[in-house]
């Protein structure tokens, strides 16, 4: 046994050499078992890294209009690995209300950043975001949560709706004729030949136009003009020949009246008011109206309100209707649009003064109220 022992450990000594021979890791390389290496985080989160930092903004910071919103962080730390290709994931949320939006970016050198398009937020609405480092679908500890307030919104188009305060001195639709701005109250369509004009991406089947206007009057018992508050219709058609045409009016004498059509006319796809369902009111020049007309469930509905959203309901009248509204282009004014030599005469309410106009298949948000 004895003389055996030098060969044991001669044998021994080879292993040794050849499993330390053998390649292994390098320490720095990223690697999904390094990474989540050890006990979960007190999260319940696996990968091994520090949190972010957020940089900013932070502490309810209030952007300005005309702001870019760009959420920044200073990058988390890897624990047991160098190297490791970081990616972040931003996490922003309504104050009290759940995720907006989650969305992964690859990691910078030092620092990440994730540009938010504001035209998504409500203006001067606190906004929460977080962040958190994530490798190979392996997330690491969410950061603290941090606040900042949206900026007023300068309006926007997108396929499927419109939102335009018009209280800014500009419009996001295209102008014809006339009109005058007046900061911080709206825009003002000066003469039956005047109007604004929305052009949309998409047609919207089922959903809501509503807006705010002021310096509308009643001018006699015996003056029944068609002059029309706010209108849509389908792009290419001359307005009164349209077959996807509404429009809501404020006549002459007070009376509140509306024409919807939903396609070629057939039975139901051409509802309008007739002369008792036309209620006369006494409009007052210096009063906020919010009308509103929607289209939904084959039900098309008109309502003036007294004195802004919600505000006393001076009218409240709708139709149900056939066939689908799906005009394309789908195009909608303030006021009534015509050209010379259609049938008809232009016909916009002259001084209307029209204000935080809202289209959409989303029913009116609080921040177009004011």
């Amino acid at each position: 046994m004895k003389r055996m022992l030098p060969v044991f450990a001669c044998a021994m000594a080879i292993a040794f050499a050849y499993a330390c021979g053998k390649s292994s890791p390098s320490p720095s390389a990223p690697s999904a078992a390094i990474a989540v290496s050890g006990a979960a985080n007190p999260d319940g989160s696996t990968l091994k890294v520090s949190q972010p930092t957020l940089v900013s903004p932070i502490n309810g910071f209030k952007f300005t209009q005309g702001d870019k919103i760009v959420l920044n962080l200073s990058n988390a730390k890897p624990l047991y690995a160098a190297n490791v290709p970081l990616s972040y994931r931003f996490e922003l949320s309504a104050s009290g209300g759940g995720v907006l939006q989650s969305t992964l970016v690859a990691g910078g050198p030092t620092t990440t950043s994730l540009e938010i398009d504001g035209s998504n937020l409500e203006g001067e609405k606190t906004y929460q975001w977080r962040a958190r480092a994530e490798y190979q679908g392996i997330a690491g500890p969410w950061s603290g949560v941090q606040s900042f307030i949206a900026p007023q919104s300068t309006g926007y188009i997108h396929a499927d709706e419109i939102y335009d305060p018009l209280i800014n001195g500009t419009t996001v639709g295209t102008i014809h004729g006339s009109v005058t701005f007046i900061p911080g109250v709206g825009v003002q369509i000066n003469g039956a030949n005047s109007w604004i004009e929305y052009t949309l991406g998409n047609q919207i089947t089922s959903g809501e136009y509503s807006l705010l206007v002021t310096n509308l009057s009643t001018i006699s018992a015996t003056e029944d003009p068609k002059w029309t508050v706010m209108s849509m219709a389908e792009a290419g058609a001359p307005f009164n020949d349209n077959a996807y045409r509404m429009s809501v009016d404020k006549r002459g004498n007070g009376a509140i009246a509306w024409r919807f059509i939903s396609g070629n006319p057939g039975s139901g796809q051409y509802i309008e008011t007739f002369s008792a369902e036309r209620l006369a009111y006494p409009f007052h020049e210096s009063l906020t109206y919010f009308v509103e007309a929607t289209w939904r469930d084959n039900f098309f509905n008109v309502l003036f309100q007294e004195g802004g959203v919600g505000g006393t309901t001076i009218y409240n009248y709708g139709k149900g209707y056939n066939g689908v509204y799906q005009p394309y282009p789908h195009v909608v004014y303030i006021g009534r649009p015509w050209n010379a030599g259609e049938r008809g005469e232009p016909s916009s309410v002259d001084g209307e003064i029209v204000r935080q106009v809202w289209v959409s298949t989303r029913p009116r948000p609080a921040f177009a109220n004011k």
